[in-house]
């Protein structure tokens, strides 16, 4: 019977206790005081009971409770008041004797506490009994109650406390880190298919080039394929004739020589001498004018580019007469237009500068009688073109 005995009662130690120490612990500490009074009565009517227990467990949490993660509400129920304080004083009153036997016993701060106000209604106890002129202090403060009396940052601090002791932080952070995981999972298997679509691709296009060529060949084999019409070559050399010159009864002849594709180099040169009225009367010059040219557009046909001019005059139209030389140059821009496989118009204009230095003469009885010296500078248009070119190879 001994031996039973001592049995049950370690199967009970072993059995109950750990279960009654997972029990939620009782966070509500009810303090009583005299209908009449505001003094705080520690033995008296379970008081010091309560203010054990309380003291425990501030000790017991005095960590969470000195770095702001937990705090001690403080709230009055059914408060009756007297002769000379109103309800309302004779709360304020009570809830302070509460504290401040809880900072001189507990060594707690007044900033640990969050003190609630005063309801008019009585405290219900677990038996569903009503309770008045009751002071409760509830350690841990809900967070709610927290934001409601210190503030967000306040709530905000008590909420990461709870969730770390009840282990709601860990979770977090492990869904956080599994959520994180098949994100970059999802992420791998995106990469991959965009691989794999892409490697389809390549095949597809390769698949289809191989089809293509083997349909030019069966398409050649037959002699069924168009002929790729070829951009006409352009002439590497042309004779030139300015006719603008040749209508002043100027004979004006040239050459163009195509470098490339893009850039020409023409010469032209003009000779003429002319007299009348018993040689009274003169026109006679010679010019030279290198060119260097570079086409510009798909099909070659305008350019731009940079002339020199140099050659010499004698003019006589008037009484008096000049003769001298002229040198110059200039920018110069045109336009070919092609009249046929070998003849093409060529409109052209320059502009720039000419300086010509010559001397004044006048005719006394057939001979020359100088008048002096003088030069000459031109700025505006230097030369101009309607030239006829014909391609020769």
């Amino acid at each position: 019977m001994l031996k039973r005995l001592m049995f049950l009662s370690l199967f009970f130690l072993v059995a109950v206790y750990p279960m009654k120490a997972q029990e939620k612990q009782d966070t509500t500490y009810l303090f009583r005081f005299v209908a009449d009074k505001d003094m705080f009565y520690s033995p008296w009517n379970g008081n010091g009971e309560q203010l054990a227990r309380l003291l425990k467990c501030v000790d017991e949490n005095r960590s969470a409770i000195e770095s702001g993660q937990m705090y001690l509400l403080v709230t009055s129920y059914g408060t009756d008041g007297n002769a000379g304080q109103p309800a309302t004083e004779v709360a304020k009153v009570r809830r302070n004797r509460v504290k401040s036997e809880l900072i001189m016993r507990g060594k707690v701060k007044e900033t640990h506490f969050v003190t609630d106000r005063s309801f008019d209604a009585g405290y219900t106890d677990e038996n569903g009994k009503s309770l008045r002129n009751i002071v409760i202090v509830t350690l841990p403060a809900s967070a709610d109650k927290v934001a409601e009396i210190a503030g967000e940052e306040a709530a905000t601090k008590v909420e990461a406390y709870n969730k770390e002791v009840s282990g709601e932080a860990e979770r977090e952070r492990i869904a956080a880190e599994k959520a994180r995981v098949q994100a970059g999972e999802a992420r791998m298997k995106a990469e991959e298919e965009r691989i794999r679509q892409e490697e389809v691709r390549i095949v597809a296009e390769k698949n289809e080039a191989e089809r293509k060529a083997t349909e030019a060949e069966h398409t050649d084999a037959k002699g069924t394929t168009p002929k790729i019409q070829k951009e006409p070559e352009q002439y590497h050399v042309a004779l030139r004739a300015n006719l603008l010159r040749w209508a002043t009864l100027t004979p004006d002849l040239g050459v163009e020589w195509r470098i490339s594709r893009n850039v020409g180099i023409t010469v032209n040169g003009s000779w003429t001498t002319w007299s009348w009225d018993g040689k009274a009367r003169r026109y006679a010059l010679w010019e030279v004018a290198p060119e260097v040219r570079y086409y510009i557009g798909k099909e070659k046909r305008g350019y731009i580019g940079a002339m020199y001019k140099a050659g010499e005059f004698n003019y006589k139209l008037s009484a008096t007469g000049k003769q001298g030389d002229l040198t110059g140059g200039g920018i110069t821009g045109g336009y070919q237009l092609r009249l046929g496989k070998a003849l093409s118009m060529d409109f052209s204009l320059s502009l720039g500068c000419l300086r010509a230095d010559y001397k004044k003469y006048t005719v006394t009885d057939g001979t020359r009688v100088r008048q002096g010296k003088e030069s000459n500078n031109w700025w505006g248009p230097t030369s101009a073109g309607v030239t006829l070119a014909w391609t020769i190879f």
